[in-house]
């Protein structure tokens, strides 16, 4: 799920003295010297660089996410999700003969914004509409992304290829907390049982609402690599 950030340290490695002194340029296979700078710039980085096209990661503000999975309609509009700057980046390797790039990161993540569900949760009704906050703790990502030339004005390019959406997997190891406003127009008597179960059972809910929220949120990621490559010649990411 870190991708951009990621991808940013060794991109700015190689033109970053003219942004921020404390970039460092990386030899190209100088995996330990790329991971060391990853971690120490990731703070900074997520924030965001708009003259590069690059937004903020943290907070990163998501329009819309729709669910419909095994019966249940959730819906989350005008999200805000926060805490990448925290992330804890334990792979990143680029390899760069088969144009391959490999990230894992592990994170705490807060998503709130407005929602609104109908349907059903394993064997309870649920609705309602509102305010939410899901706290997500020590969520995995792993990627292993694709990255192919693009010639643009007669200089090469790196882009990651279409098939992102297939080469990421992610899993929560620690836990799941999730509060709904608002269940039931309000009824805490049929709302209680269903926040307890939801609570109760995060590892089953995640599987069955977290795919379209991930895929979403690693998406605006993805939109942001692409101007940062887009702007940056291939043989300009390392020293030679």
């Amino acid at each position: 799920m870190l991708t951009v950030a990621a991808l940013l340290c060794f991109i700015l490695g190689a033109n970053g003295a003219s942004v921020s002194p404390f970039l460092t340029m990386c030899k190209v296979g100088d995996d330990a010297c790329l991971l060391s700078f990853a971690k120490s710039s990731l703070p900074v980085l997520v924030k965001g660089i708009p003259e590069m096209g690059f937004h903020s990661l943290d907070p990163m503000y998501i329009s819309l996410i729709v669910s419909d999975e095994s019966g249940l309609k959730l819906k989350f509009k005008n999200s805000t999700l926060t805490g990448l700057s925290g992330c804890l980046i334990e792979k990143f390797k680029f390899d760069h003969l088969n144009k391959k790039l490999l990230l894992k990161a592990t994170c705490d993540v807060t998503l709130t914004g407005d929602y609104e569900v109908k349907g059903q949760v394993l064997i309870l009704p649920v609705e309602g509409n509102g305010k939410y906050k899901i706290d997500i703790h020590g969520v995995t990502f792993k990627s292993l992304l694709n990255l192919s030339y693009v010639e643009k004005s007669g200089v090469s390019h790196w882009k990651i290829d279409d098939d992102w959406s297939e080469t990421y997997k992610y899993k929560v190891r620690d836990g799941v907390v999730f509060h709904f406003e608002n269940l039931f127009n309000g009824n805490k008597i049929l709302a209680e049982p269903v926040l307890e179960m939801l609570n109760t059972n995060w590892e089953v809910i995640m599987e069955e609402i977290s795919p379209p929220i991930v895929k979403v949120i690693v998406g605006y990621e993805v939109e942001a690599v692409s101007n940062l490559l887009g702007s940056v010649p291939a043989d300009e990411f390392f020293i030679q």
